[in-house]
């Protein structure tokens, strides 16, 4: 693009940003279609990719065709070609390598799972996300996930999404507070798309920066985007849920207890998960003497070594957790993909390959569930009826007990299952898996909530001061010093010698604030002795600046600024002045209320 092109396009940009400024709805309606019009059709390319790169990959060039879900059949060919062992075991360790070479030469920000770098990028950022970011992020993580990589497909598109909203809020220019907004409405519409899931979607965005709170100001423009973007993604590849589920039935109260101790199951297997995840890339792949580029090529060597055995594991293992879901898996089978899906998943992102964590977490849920559905199928046959509704159940409760995001997890399974008939079922697990699972999380860039977000550092301040009255903070009692605006010049000299304060309220016969009196401002006239006969308090006295009762400390605060001085009356509509407000109170005021949130 030439310069003049370029300068073109920022002030088009610019005169359109003018226009939508004024009309502060339009401009959210009109931002919003934008960003989940282009997540949209990013999650469509994404699809469309990753499904012709899986069958050239694993079924023409390896053999080996893998399960497919009920709603994911995009590519009808079958490959008649025999199974190539040996091409299946290297295939992880080529995708590792290509995958590293293309991520640390133009991008290393892309590496790992993408929705981690959303959320630093929302938190720490500013909402900014380098442009070439998605991009690469998306070709390392087909190549990844075609060839065999252990990953998600979440990850990326959430960052093809977020990028976008943040590149638009940049050329729009934006304040960091929009362009914030833009990021989580661009990932809200990828995962809207990609799972077919527009209120989980939205739902996760908001709720995934934080492991105890909701970024709730942005749920309406998440809403809006994601649904946008699932429309275009379900119009060109189908409605249809992306699992088929099994007959469901009202869960008995005795079923409820079995689902309790399945979320009792998942804490354990989400430690060792977060565990193995972080403890392989910190304690094993960053110490490696190779040149990270080559790292990710190593961990594909070991996923081929676990796909030698159980080739399940491979890639994104929707096909499995739909067998999962219907029943065809014993339990000793489900327990031991379970575990190696953790490894698989950790040696592959953890060494730097690309990909999300979201799809491992659902197939590792769904395998945990589905075990604990089959034992209690052959134990208490009269209360579990069909043991795959416990796979259904778990892909959510295991979720949200590692990404402490129950609500989003819970609509995005029900969304893409339809089983929306285990609502109660799940909320349990959900939040039992939360409950006890608090000292740990698989999203490290999360916080805690919104006061330990540099994102709403500011709004703290503002929020704080905004709680807090003048009334309720000003020292009752005090005398006040009160100047008639008649006094001379000359009786001003001789009073300062009796006191210590700087400012005084000016006031008339019928004691009505004047002005203020400041004593720093005298200096040019103080010592002229001509003038201290002619001279009276109310021609020295500034324009007069008061606080309410009733005022806010923010209020206060803002007086203070414009005004400059250290102290201001403050004023009662019967009573007239009644104290003064130190800028120095004000600020005690604020620290002690600060402290105390802390503290609860």
């Amino acid at each position: 693009m030439t310069v003049e092109n370029h300068r073109g396009v920022v002030i088009r940009a610019q005169a359109i940003r003018d226009v939508l400024e004024r009309q502060r709805t339009l401009r959210w309606v009109v931002y919003s279609v934008l960003v989940g019009s282009v997540s949209g059709l990013g999650a469509c390319a994404f699809f469309f990719l990753l499904e012709w790169g899986k069958f050239f990959a694993l079924e023409f060039l390896a053999g080996y065709p893998p399960a497919k879900p009920a709603g994911e059949h995009l590519v009808m060919l079958e490959a008649a070609v025999p199974f190539r062992r040996w091409v299946l075991f290297l295939l992880p360790a080529l995708g590792g390598l290509l995958s590293g070479l293309i991520v640390y030469r133009w991008a290393p920000e892309a590496e790992g799972h993408g929705t981690d770098a959303v959320i630093d990028a929302f938190h720490n950022k500013n909402g900014i996300i380098r442009t070439r970011v998605p991009f690469v992020k998306s070709i390392a993580s087909i190549i990844t996930l075609a060839t065999g990589g252990s990953a998600g497909r979440e990850g990326p598109i959430a960052q093809i999404g977020a990028g976008f909203g943040s590149w638009m809020g940049r050329v729009l220019k934006l304040t960091v507070r929009e362009r914030r907004l833009l990021l989580l409405a661009g990932c809200a519409a990828g995962l809207g798309a990609i799972f077919r899931a527009p209120l989980g979607g939205a739902l996760t965005a908001i709720e995934v920066l934080y492991r105890e709170d909701f970024e709730t100001e942005g749920i309406v423009l998440c809403i809006m985007s994601s649904v946008v973007a699932n429309a275009i993604f379900t119009s060109i590849f189908g409605h249809q849920a992306i699992f088929e589920t099994p007959p469901i039935r009202v869960t008995l109260p005795a079923e409820l207890l079995i689902y309790a101790v399945m979320g009792l199951v998942c804490v354990p297997f989400g430690y060792l998960y977060v565990t193995v995840f972080y403890g392989l890339r910190d304690h094993v792949f960053k110490r490696l003497p190779l040149k990270r580029a080559f790292v990710p090529a190593l961990g594909g060597l070991l996923v081929g070594c676990i796909g030698l055995w159980r080739p399940q594991v491979m890639s994104g293992g929707y096909g499995t957790i739909q067998q999962a879901l219907l029943g065809q898996l014993s339990a000793s089978l489900m327990l031991t993909l379970a575990v190696l899906k953790i490894f698989a998943t950790s040696f592959t992102i953890s060494s730097g390959g690309s990909g999300g964590v979201f799809g491992p977490s659902l197939f590792i849920g769904a395998m945990l569930g589905g075990a604990v559905g089959q034992l209690s199928n052959s134990w208490f046959p009269q209360v579990v009826g069909h043991p795959g509704t416990f796979a259904l159940v778990g892909m959510g409760a295991f979720f949200a007990g590692v990404a402490k995001a129950p609500i989003g997890a819970l609509l995005m399974v029900c969304e893409m299952t339809g089983g929306y008939g285990l609502v109660a079922p799940m909320m349990l697990t959900a939040v039992l898996a939360v409950l006890l699972s608090q000292r740990w999380a698989l999203y490290e860039k999360q916080v805690l909530n919104k006061f330990h977000s540099p994102a709403h550092r500011a709004d703290t301040v503002i929020n704080v001061l905004q709680i807090l009255k003048v009334g309720e903070v000003y020292q009752r009692g005090t005398p006040v010093t009160i100047l008639p605006e008649d006094l001379s010049l000359d009786a001003l000299k001789r009073f300062m010698k009796t006191t210590r304060e700087s400012f005084f309220p000016v006031v008339d016969g019928g004691f009505h604030l004047r002005g203020i009196l400041s004593l720093p401002d005298l200096r040019m006239v103080l010592f002229e002795e001509s003038l201290s006969n002619l001279l009276v308090v109310g021609e020295l006295a500034s324009p007069p600046v008061s606080a309410g009762l009733q005022d806010t400390l923010y209020e206060a605060l803002l007086k203070f600024l414009r005004s400059g001085y250290g102290q201001i009356p403050i004023e009662d509509p019967v009573q007239g002045v009644v104290g003064m407000l130190r800028l120095e109170e004000l600020m005690e005021a604020y620290h002690r209320e600060i402290q105390r949130l802390k503290q609860e």
